[in-house]
């Protein structure tokens, strides 16, 4: 068996890897040349350079590498504290009724009395979606309450946002409802991206804070009251940071799908299979993940850009399939499942 990648190192590669794409994905599309775009990004060029830089390509670009981070980030914990492999965030429910929440607004077009509203009940969704869950996490010590509170709340949410899909009450409104939850970073602004920051970022100080316990966690709830963790508690926190992050990421730009999922497996695969060591890693693989899904879809020379949801999930599908396959494997080999 291959000795675990050290964290600082990989952390370090993927930090210069997610720069380089960066630099690419600034580059990328008509317009603009390597010199306009060096002038630009010193304050020079011409306004309408400064312009597509500065109100376009960059608060895309950020607000993709954000919305990546976040669901790698709460992927990571979410794995670890259900002892899953395949745990994302969308397991819990959270994103589901994020998502609806949004819906909602755009069913009924409060967005034109302030385009706050969008977020604003995206980020209301997920803290519903957290406080549902809190009352599991403590009232039961296990992970599979969790998940069948969870799964209960993901299919009552979808079967809700469909419903607002089926009475969608003029074309506008459902082509609205459905670019949204294909999921997009297009168009968006730093003003978006200020909306959901604060939360993203007390969410991931709740799992960096707890990150100790999460690895007391992933041995199994009795273990880790042996060593002494506060199970209910901790429990509590994570959820709440991993429904922050997932609730922000959705709030920025709608449903995207299996970069939760992905990034952690990966980032745990290469760093040992301990989560708390893999959450810094599993961030930046899910920032640089979503980055390039967002480069491909709006490289791609179709007459519509390629919703972001959509792509990822052309790259993630396969994937998800990969791992399930190898999971499948290593739980036939060692005879016993990961829980």
């Amino acid at each position: 068996m291959k000795s675990p990648v050290s964290v600082g190192r990989l952390s370090l590669v993927l930090a210069i890897l997610c720069i380089g794409l960066a630099m690419v994905a600034i580059g990328a599309g008509g317009g603009m040349g390597p010199g306009d775009l060096v002038a630009a990004l010193a304050g020079g060029g011409s306004a309408t350079d400064r312009l597509i830089l500065f109100e376009i390509r960059l608060p895309r670009l950020a607000a993709g590498f954000v919305v990546g981070a976040s669901l790698g980030l709460a992927g990571g914990a979410l794995q670890g504290l259900l002892r899953n492999p395949l745990a994302e965030p969308g397991l819990l429910g959270i994103s589901s009724t994020a998502a609806l929440f949004a819906a909602f607004a755009l069913h009924w077009g409060l967005i034109a009395a302030s385009p706050l509203l969008l977020p604003g009940l995206a980020m209301g969704g997920a803290l519903v979606a957290i406080l549902f869950l809190a009352m599991f996490a403590g009232a039961w010590t296990n992970g599979a309450g969790l998940v069948l509170a969870g799964a209960g709340l993901a299919s009552f949410s979808a079967a809700l946002t469909a419903l607002m899909l089926n009475f969608a009450p003029n074309p506008f409104s459902l082509a609205n409802l459905v670019n949204w939850l294909m999921g997009s970073v297009e168009n968006r602004s730093f003003e978006d991206l200020a909306i959901s920051a604060p939360f993203m970022a007390i969410g991931a100080a709740c799992l960096i804070w707890r990150g100790r316990d999460l690895s007391a966690l992933a041995l199994g709830a009795e273990t880790a009251f042996s060593l002494g963790v506060d199970v209910r508690r901790s429990r509590l926190i994570l959820i709440l940071g991993a429904g922050l992050l997932t609730g922000g990421a959705v709030a920025l730009a709608g449903a995207v799908g299996f970069v939760g999922l992905a990034a952690p497996w990966l980032a745990r695969a290469l760093t040992g299979g301990d989560p708390a060591r893999a959450l810094l890693p599993a961030a930046l693989l899910g920032g640089t993940m979503t980055m390039a899904a967002d480069l491909v879809a709006r490289s791609l020379p179709f007459g519509d850009e390629l919703k972001l949801g959509v792509a990822a999930a052309l790259f993630g599908a396969p994937l998800f399939v990969a791992i399930v396959a190898i999971e499948a494997r290593r739980h036939v080999w060692s005879g016993a499942g990961h829980g």
